[in-house]
């Protein structure tokens, strides 16, 4: 906190206040993380809604392209398993 009461007194209250927010509701508070925050605010990116990963929000691909691993193409463009 005492870094955050250097920040607001450079930066300014209201955005440091909402930095504060933001690494609150995303459960950020590392050593570099108020300052990456206000680094994003700054950059007048929006910052949007805050997202925890979990199974209703995950970044990896699905496994469909897999479904098709081992089978053969017929002629009439139909796959067939081995």
């Amino acid at each position: 906190m005492a870094h955050a009461v250097e920040l607001a007194a450079d930066l300014g209250s209201e955005r440091v206040d909402q930095a504060l927010g933001l690494a609150a509701a995303a459960g950020r508070f590392a050593e570099d993380d108020l300052v990456s925050i206000l680094e994003h605010i700054a950059a007048n990116r929006p910052v949007g809604q805050v997202v925890r990963a979990d199974e209703a929000h995950s970044v990896q691909n699905g496994t469909i392209a897999w479904q098709a691993l081992g089978r053969q193409q017929t002629a009439a463009g139909e796959s067939r398993a081995d």
